[in-house]
């Protein structure tokens, strides 16, 4: 039995030290103040966050974790219930909780948590500085903390790996914030920013636009004048070519004539022919009137008939 109670007691204390560095790798990743024109959350409003990120290669739930704003709870004399009540506790009971591997988990500062799980009342301050820590569920282990500068609105604090491997906070411009993902995607320079710093008065870009509309308007220029050329080509090769007459002799050629002209006259009396013939005949329809052949004689009597 009490060989039993001693291995029940190193099980338990390797599992409070796998938590422990579970937690361990559970980073505060990226933290913006002052929000007025940046994450816009699910019910339209602008509201400070926080950004953790699990550093490990395997799932931890950061559920029962404490996040807070107040330097008072490092004070080594405070109970862990006093410690507690100062902090804001990560509610259960939501699947985003779960932190996969390189995950990262983005939480609502100085707002309402009846909006929900990720939604904190962790008070902020947009006129000063800010420290920010998060706490083990036990109210005692300091996971995580950063102390963020003033910064201007919509800047962000995000946490980087350098050369070395080391990791460094930097102030990340507006363009260059990364809510819910690598911070690291944002240390190459944006193309707008670039474009921004190397032509503040937009002189370079405006030539570059016109050399490339004036440029595509030759190459089409070419083009048309290329392929119309080519099709006038081709048109003229198709066209059939007339035929020269040939050259021949004063007696053919004579002949040619009189043999047209003859051609000619015969066609002449033809229609001549058919003009009388249809005259002649209308006048047989028109003219003369069909007549009975049978005569019709009145007696008339006059004085001088009589005897």
């Amino acid at each position: 039995m009490k060989k039993f109670g001693i291995l029940l007691a190193v099980l338990l204390a390797a599992t409070s030290q796998m938590f422990g560095q579970g937690a361990k790798n559970i980073k505060i990743s990226e933290v913006l103040i002052n929000n007025t024109a940046s994450l816009q959350d699910e019910f339209g409003r602008h509201e400070p966050w926080l950004e953790l990120a699990n550093t490990a290669f395997s799932t931890y739930n950061v559920r029962g974790m404490y996040i807070t704003t107040d330097r008072s709870v490092l004070n080594p004399k405070l109970t862990a219930p006093q410690r507690i009540s100062r902090m804001s506790i990560i509610p259960n009971g939501d699947a985003r909780t779960i932190m996969s591997a390189r995950q990262h988990l983005l939480f609502h500062l100085n707002s309402n948590p009846k909006q929900g799980t990720l939604y904190l009342p962790v008070p902020v301050d947009t006129a000063a500085s800010n420290w920010v820590a998060i706490y083990d569920g036990n109210g005692i282990d300091l996971i995580d903390s950063v102390t963020v500068p003033l910064m201007r609105a919509n800047e962000s604090y995000a946490l980087h790996k350098d050369a070395q491997g080391q990791y460094v906070w930097r102030v990340m411009q507006p363009d260059m914030v990364t809510p819910n993902i690598d911070n690291d995607q944002s240390m190459v320079e944006s193309k707008a920013a670039r474009l921004k710093r190397d032509d503040p008065h937009g002189f370079g870009i405006t030539v570059l636009s016109m050399g490339i509309v004036f440029f595509c308007l030759f190459l089409l220029f070419v083009f048309f004048s290329i392929f119309g050329k080519l099709m006038v080509k081709r048109n003229r090769s198709e066209k059939p070519r007339k035929r020269q007459p040939g050259r021949v002799s004063p007696e053919v050629a004579k002949a040619m004539a009189e043999s047209d002209a003859k051609r000619h006259q015969r066609n002449d009396q033809e229609i001549y022919l058919a003009v009388i013939a249809m005259a002649l005949k209308q006048y047989q329809d028109d003219i003369h009137d069909e007549e009975s052949g049978i005569i019709t004689i009145h007696p008339h009597h006059s004085k001088w008939t009589r005897v």
